[in-house]
């Protein structure tokens, strides 16, 4: 049965060639979206887990929306968390969300505290020198042309001059200063949140947290410890992410689906002969339907092992091309996909495999 299978497949190459690519781009398409939408929170993550804080305060109408929740605090608070106990530094960030060629966060910051939580490691230049100065990463002085200290630098419609350039993996990419900031979003002395650092962390977050809401003016800051806050960034807890995500997967189905099920409904018509052959030599209907759906799951097989290996490859295209650009393809993902194509695509041959099984041999000996 497995030589009949492949001979049927190879006699027909670009039927088989054009089904094959479909479920291909049907497992490209699951896995992609995915490892972009994913890749953005674990870099979140990631860059998050890499400042030095361990704690972060922001009031009460902020979410976790980094850079869309706007300045709704006083940058001068930082001075009122340095004083409560167990605090060793307090650092106010302004953290604005651009989309220019590409959504980002634009991080402005009191260059004194942010360092305190974790010195930046500089691979160029040095800090802040002016108003007008930025501190990029790695990732983006290596990306497009290149950028070096003393370059200029076109940053919210605002001109700036590449002072210093990091090692990635604290918070943004690129870091302005926060009176920059205010000036450019016309919102004077204000910022997103503050960052904390507590002495003999975690021993004192709880009363620390206790202690900012009891103070006037802060009763309704949503304090959270650094593990709260990242446990928070996940699919689930972002409107619309899951949603986005399931209609690309229903897409990507539907595809497959529709490619497999014409290709082999349109097999099962040109080989109406071919069938009644077999069944008058005894084939039974169970073997006329498994000569079909075997069919289909090895174009389903070959279409899986060249999306994900196209996948990978994408993967490090991005990574060279688009070094600032999270691409993570997982385990559970890649799996997902396979299972989500496979069965797709029997579910798809099964009417057309169904039908080959009822033909009646005298009916299918004298079709034309």
């Amino acid at each position: 049965m497995n030589r009949l299978v492949l001979g049927n497949l190879v006699y027909r190459p670009l039927r088989s060639i054009i089904s094959a690519l479909a479920v291909a781009i049907e497992v490209i398409m699951i896995l992609s979206i995915a490892a972009i939408m994913l890749g953005m929170l674990n870099g979140q993550k990631t860059r998050n887990s890499g400042i030095g804080m361990d704690m972060i305060a922001r009031p009460g109408t902020t979410s976790n929306l980094i850079g869309v929740s706007g300045a709704a605090a006083p940058a001068k608070a930082s001075a009122i968390f340095e004083k409560i106990p167990h605090v060793l530094v307090a650092s106010p960030v302004y953290i604005q969300l651009t989309a220019g060629a590409s959504i980002e966060n634009i991080y402005g910051i009191d260059y004194t505290s942010f360092n305190a939580l974790k010195p930046f490691v500089f691979l160029q230049g040095g800090p802040f020198q002016g108003a007008d100065d930025i501190i990029i990463d790695d990732f983006t002085a290596n990306s497009g042309k290149g950028l070096h200290v003393g370059d200029p630098m076109d940053v919210m419609h605002h001109t700036f001059r590449v002072c210093g350039i990091v090692e990635h993996g604290k918070g943004g990419r690129k870091f302005v200063p926060i009176d920059t900031m205010n000036s450019i979003e016309h919102s004077e002395g204000r910022a997103s949140m503050f960052y904390l650092k507590t002495e003999d962390s975690p021993k004192y977050q709880e009363e620390v947290r206790r202690a900012i809401k009891r103070t006037d003016g802060m009763e309704q800051y949503d304090v959270q410890t650094l593990d709260e806050f990242l446990s928070a960034l996940t699919p689930e807890k972002f409107p619309g992410f899951n949603i986005a995500l399931n209609v690309v997967i229903g897409i990507a189905i539907i595809i497959g689906f529709i490619v497999i099920f014409q290709s082999m409904y349109t097999a099962v018509m040109e080989r109406t002969r071919e069938i009644g052959i077999l069944k008058s030599l005894g084939a039974s209907r169970f073997y006329i339907l498994s000569v079909v759906l075997r069919e289909t799951g090895m174009l389903a097989v070959c279409g899986i092992t060249l999306g994900v290996g196209v996948t990978y490859l994408l993967r490090s295209i991005f990574h060279v091309k688009f070094p600032t650009m999270e691409f993570a393809v997982t385990p559970a993902w890649v799996l997902r996909s396979v299972l989500i194509a496979f069965v797709g695509s029997l579910l798809g041959a099964l009417y057309p495999a169904w039908k080959a099984s009822r033909k009646d041999p005298i009916d299918a000996l004298s079709y034309e």
